[in-house]
């Protein structure tokens, strides 16, 4: 589905959304790597099977308003009022309910209004300048399940520069603040939740944690 994506703006100094509609985008190589992705994604969301998902950093709404074409009760919030602004626009062209939209950075979720059965994550943490004090904010809200992906470092960084992106900055994106290969995100997960599997779709890492049972 086409989508309006933010195409690289910024608000308060943090590069928003997504650069360019990569879900929509006609590069073969592009397309084969989004499928990748997306194809980790459903899986384990079909596996997990949820009743009710919360998509933490939604961006321009993509995967929400999958979910609910699906008739998954889904919902997204994001710090950004412009994406958000965008995610409902998204949205009401769809005919989608546009109010599953909420502005709300992932440092202020709370358990009363944001937990669901199924928590996701995607390619947020990379951005952040505080990515622990996020996880401690997602323990709050994750009931069950959580889903989180990050770029697969220096995978990613290797990618960018070979098609000659971002050289400059030795091939990394815009926004991205933070770098973590396979196993150290996963043993950064470890440390707030349970492990239950772990997923590489190419160029990412996608990481099935549960909350943690308390003995």
């Amino acid at each position: 589905m086409t989508m309006k994506v933010a195409g690289g703006q910024a608000e308060d100094g943090i590069v928003i959304g997504n650069t360019y509609d990569k879900y929509g985008t006609k590069n073969p190589i592009a397309r084969w790597l989004m499928n990748g992705f997306d194809g980790a994604l459903s899986a384990l969301v079909a596996k997990i099977a949820p009743e009710s998902i919360h998509e933490v950093g939604c961006g321009e709404g993509y995967w929400v308003c999958r979910w609910l074409e699906q008739g998954i009760d889904a919902r997204g919030t994001d710090f950004s009022t412009q994406v958000i602004g965008m995610a409902r626009a998204n949205a009401r062209v769809r005919g989608l309910d546009e109010a599953r939209y909420e502005v709300r950075s992932i440092y202020d979720v709370t358990p009363e209004r944001d937990s669901a059965r199924l928590i996701v994550c995607c390619e947020v943490m990379e951005h952040l300048e505080e990515p622990e004090r996020a996880l401690r904010a997602l323990q709050g809200i994750v009931t069950d399940d959580l889903v989180i992906s990050v770029p697969r470092e220096p995978l990613w960084r290797a990618l960018n520069m070979a098609r000659g992106k971002y050289l400059s900055d030795f091939g990394n994106t815009p926004g991205h603040l933070q770098h973590w290969s396979k196993r150290g995100i996963t043993k950064l997960l470890a440390r707030y939740f349970d492990i239950v599997e772990v997923r590489s779709p190419l160029p990412w890492t996608m990481i099935h944690c549960r909350r943690r049972q308390q003995t």
